[in-house]
């Protein structure tokens, strides 16, 4: 658990896969990337995507939905090393609470491994008591992707959820102390999510950060649509938060669920592993 002031974060089990390694890194040799995050014998690296569970006295919030369960073909999980499907709901039960007990979902962008946990396989809404958040600009291209976009934009990802939801251009503040920020770069209309409580602060950069060994702003995915926005943001935010002192969580990164970033060394200053916490 990491605690920033009244708001305490939690990961939710929502998936597991295996990625190519120089999907991940995109023109960064393997050389180089393999010293910060190995990969197997495949070329494949771990990654989850864990929910981060946001609980408040009046709020229980999601960002970022896990990857869903049943919703991929035997196809799709072996391409995707999708080892182990969501299971929030089961995750959820630690805390006494149930899916329909979540009111806010804030989506950083809606890549099929990000939103498959929105939907049923058959398409109605998981989270029915949620207001659902992403940025405009992202909602539109989801419902209209291009040739390119169009391989992680999934009709069954957002039809059974078009009345829940709600849409910022620029930035929007979701409750006090939570705002989304449009950054675009891994995707159009991509978002980072900041948390301010009682002084202390942290920031989720979803998958323009999507593990500590993308912390150098030159290494960005290839699968980021317009990679040159992500490394304008990443040079411009990571100064703003590391100096700020900013604990940074991540959704994707298999080993670290929050870490804070020395200023003068950008070495790990404090670290919470994934291997420490219980992930139910």
């Amino acid at each position: 658990m990491l605690n920033i002031g009244d708001f305490k974060l939690y990961p939710l089990q929502g998936g597991i896969t295996q990625m190519d390694g120089g999907a991940m890194f995109g023109v960064v040799p393997r050389a180089l990337w393999s010293k910060k995050y190995p990969p197997n014998d495949l070329n494949q690296i771990p990654l989850v995507t864990h929910p981060i569970f946001v609980q408040t006295e009046g709020h229980n919030i999601i960002i970022d939905a896990g990857m869903g369960n049943g919703k991929l073909t035997d196809k799709q999980k072996r391409n995707y090393g999708t080892t182990y499907e969501s299971d929030i709901e089961h995750s959820l039960k630690q805390f006494d609470i149930g899916i329909d007990d979540i009111d806010i979902v804030i989506m950083s962008h809606m890549h099929f491994d990000h939103a498959c946990g929105l939907t049923t396989p058959d398409g109605q809404s998981v989270f029915k008591n949620a207001t659902i958040y992403t940025s405009q600009i992202e909602w539109n291209e989801l419902r209209s992707p291009n040739i390119r976009s169009k391989a992680t934009y999934w009709e069954e990802n957002y039809k059974g959820i078009e009345h829940q939801v709600m849409t910022f251009v620029d930035s929007m503040e979701i409750i006090p102390g939570i705002t989304m920020r449009h950054t675009g770069g891994h995707s159009a209309g991509h978002s980072v999510i900041e948390l301010e409580s009682n002084g202390m602060k942290a920031v989720h950069m979803a998958d323009i950060l999507p593990t500590l060994a993308h912390l150098n702003p030159l290494w960005v995915t290839a699968y980021d649509d317009y990679p040159m926005d992500s490394i304008d943001a990443k040079e411009r935010l990571l100064q703003k938060y590391i100096k700020e002192d900013y604990w940074f969580v991540f959704y994707h990164d298999a080993n670290h669920f929050a870490v804070r970033i020395d200023e003068q060394t950008r070495g790990i200053k404090e670290d919470i592993r994934r291997d420490d916490l219980i992930e139910i």
